[in-house]
């Protein structure tokens, strides 16, 4: 389920109030692929919009080499694996001219053809469930990019506000910040739901057909055509045909995905609902059942005509002031107070355990610089809960490096005992671990 390689700021296409009688259009941001794209003309021509409310003559921003380098630089940036045919990241940074070039061609004279995309399974913590992932080639994904560096500014002009995931400018602590806010406002009454394998179950012609209210370049709506009918390839099997959805894993279905539960926002939006998503996870706080009822029975009204489903042991109604609370976006929020939840901690352990095998050769200095970053990361997200869940981790991942060093002087078992006083927490700390739970004393001193 983003970012380009470059530092620079999203641009940002602010508005002022209009004069009495004007339309007003909110402010919003673009990416900094959307932003190179998209000229100050095209710009003014979205802000006061445009005749007929479709746009006609997209396809050549598309195929405009300039373009296409700068959406390969991005692919080449996250350094995403292979699709099917091979070719890494570092074969298409060797070879950008050339495949860009070619590129440029195909779509140019109508001849570029998406290659299948290779399926794998990605395991569901604390389950057996499996998701599939589709991974589009990394030429694919140029040419994915660039088209959504043309379609984004259009759809995300009106994307509701309350809509977080995959957004330029937006991200998953603004949600999680929001959630806050109105849980502190008294709305505690939570509908708590769960789309069943939405990107797996989208309808194709409904998506395309949503896509088509703003987009009447007959050539864009064939090329999204093609990336939705590219069909899966998995080891071992055959090309299968993808009849619904848009594959998780590719560059342009966070985007789709967004535009697709779009009525579903501005719905709750006008009906003074609380509703919170990021992608297709979400959450709408109310201040009675009663009326958290009737929000759960509008969104599964639309959300059946939307031919998608609600996960119906998944969703359900909460009062977040009792025991229980809910999760949303890693977190858990219960009677006024949130820590990460317990599937956020196991997950981040078994990245740690991976990096603290007793029998890692490498230096202990250098362990810990590779588990800075991973600290740091989960850190910066998580930091600011509540509960002992950061002392406890602190306390775990030291008794995993004291273990190291236990195994290196041939002694047997985890790091206990004296252990504690042959290599005291100030010990690590002068190599630099990162203490979580200092991490979090900072955060809530400075919560801004």
């Amino acid at each position: 389920m983003k970012d380009t390689s470059s530092q620079a700021q999203p641009a940002t296409v602010a508005t002022e109030p209009k004069q009495a009688g004007e339309r007003k259009v909110r402010a919003f941001e673009l990416s900094l692929g959307s932003s190179t794209v998209w000229t100050e003309r095209m710009l003014a021509t979205l802000e006061r919009g445009i005749e007929g409310g479709k746009w006609f003559s997209l396809v050549d921003k598309v195929w405009n080499e300039k373009h296409l380098k700068m959406a390969a630089g991005s692919v080449i940036g996250k350094k995403g694996a292979a699709g099917v045919d091979g070719q890494s990241c570092e074969m298409l940074e060797a070879h950008i001219t050339e495949t860009v070039e070619e590129l440029s061609r195909l779509l140019k004279t109508d001849r570029y053809e998406p290659r299948p995309a290779k399926r794998v399974w990605i395991e569901k913590l604390g389950t057996k469930e499996k998701r599939p992932l589709g991974i589009p080639t990394v030429r694919d994904r140029v040419v994915e990019t660039a088209l959504q560096y043309v379609l984004e500014p259009i759809f995300e002009r009106d994307f509701a506000a309350h809509s977080y995931g995959f957004r330029p400018g937006r991200n998953a602590q603004q949600a999680v910040a929001r959630v806050e806010t109105l849980l502190e406002q008294g709305q505690v009454w939570v509908v708590d739901a769960d789309l069943k394998g939405y990107f797996d179950s989208i309808p194709q012609d409904k998506l395309l057909a949503a896509v088509g209210k703003k987009i009447a370049d007959g050539r864009v709506m064939r090329l999204l055509e093609k990336y939705l009918e590219q069909g899966v390839m998995e080891t071992g099997k055959d090309w299968q045909p993808t009849e619904k959805g848009t594959p998780q894993g590719a560059v342009i279905s966070p985007l789709l995905a967004n535009i697709y539960l779009d009525p579903l926002d501005h719905l709750m939006e006008g009906r003074g609902w609380n509703m919170i998503r990021y992608a297709d996870d979400f959450v709408i706080l109310c201040e009675s059942r009663t009326k958290a009822e009737e929000a759960l029975a509008a969104v599964a009204a639309w959300v059946e005509e939307a031919e998608l489903a609600l996960h119906p042991e998944k969703t359900r109604i909460v009062n977040a002031s009792q025991p229980g609370g809910f999760d949303f976006l890693g977190w858990h929020f219960e009677r006024g107070w949130k820590w990460p939840r317990d599937k956020s901690v196991k997950r981040f352990k078994e990245v740690l355990r991976k990096q603290t095998e007793r029998t890692n050769g490498t230096s202990l200095s250098a362990i810990i610089g590779k588990l800075t970053p991973r600290l740091r990361g989960w850190g910066r997200y998580f930091a600011g809960g509540n509960g002992s869940i950061y002392t406890d981790m602190d306390k775990w991942l030291r008794m995993r490096l004291r273990s190291i060093l236990r195994k290196r002087q041939k002694r047997k078992g985890r790091g206990r005992g004296r252990d504690h006083q042959r290599y005291p927490n100030a010990y690590f700390a002068e190599l630099g671990l990162i203490s979580l739970e200092a991490l979090t004393r900072i955060k809530r001193a400075n919560p801004a």
